[in-house]
């Protein structure tokens, strides 16, 4: 009995001490925290979507109040979260570039055909490994909705069998545009007015014997933006929004109507 109880003591009082020890290194050891990385995050939206350029709210959080990166990066969180982080660091709130997200795909049922039948796991991801997809155009959007998923906001909606995106309600965290296997899905600014509604990068002829509506690279646009806005590259029209004027004009010479003018406020 005295040994079972001396080994108890000895036990608890190694326990103690090394709880003491453990106490004085967390206190002496310890890199203080930043109070402004505090700050700073509690200003953001906790999206972690990376439309920073950076891996999630904390890693940007950290950026602005240790690395001088931009207040005004946060495209989810618009003016306001870039006035607050602009308070807390300190310095001249700076607008948002607003973005908003595209499908670059006016492949719908009309315009495309099926190639095959996919009757696997219904996610994008998946039916790309079967050959690229069902559809004939193996550049288009696959229309199960992987992007829908991952919408926080809802935004994006299928219909006739591609993707939509509602710019009106879109927040441009660009969550939908690293989860598309195709590549489809692009951030353009809220502002635009013009925008290719095509990803096929195959020539003229045979872009078109798989979907109607699809960029015949003929560069009417081109030849035509007056402000050299748009530039046709890997046989499909390119929009530099740097350069657009909104003119319009490109829309209206295309022979394929691939150009959508837009009205991202309707």
């Amino acid at each position: 009995m005295t040994s079972i109880l001396t080994a108890f003591v000895t036990v608890t009082v190694i326990g103690l001490i090394a709880g003491v020890l453990l106490a004085l290194a967390s206190h002496f050891l310890s890199v203080p925290e930043n109070q402004k990385v505090k700050e700073v995050r509690e200003c953001l939206p906790s999206i972690n979507c990376g439309a920073c350029g950076y891996n999630g709210c904390d890693e940007y959080a950290k950026a602005v109040a240790e690395g001088g990166a931009k207040t005004n990066l946060c495209i989810p969180g618009a003016d306001s979260v870039a006035a607050n982080v602009a308070k807390v660091m300190g310095v001249e709130a700076q607008d948002v570039v607003e973005m908003v997200a595209f499908v670059g795909c006016n492949g719908n049922t009309e315009a495309t055909t099926k190639t095959n039948n996919y009757n696997g796991v219904n996610t994008c991801a998946a039916a790309s490994m079967i050959y690229g997809g069902p559809n004939s155009c193996k550049y288009g959007c696959l229309g199960c909705g992987d992007c829908a998923v991952d919408c926080p906001v809802s935004a994006i909606c299928l219909k006739d069998g591609i993707a939509h995106v509602n710019p009106n309600i879109c927040i441009g965290c660009g969550l939908c545009v690293s989860r598309c296997p195709k590549g489809i899905i692009k951030l353009i600014p809220q502002i635009a007015k013009v925008a290719v509604m095509c990803n096929s990068k195959e020539k003229g002829g045979p872009a078109r014997k798989k979907c109607q509506n699809a960029c015949i690279g003929c560069k009417k646009c081109e030849l035509n933006c007056p402000s050299g806005a748009i530039k046709v590259q890997d046989n499909l029209a390119q929009i530099d929004y740097s350069k657009c004027t909104s003119c319009g004009i490109c829309a209206d010479v295309c022979p394929t109507k691939c150009i959508h003018k837009l009205n991202q406020n309707a």
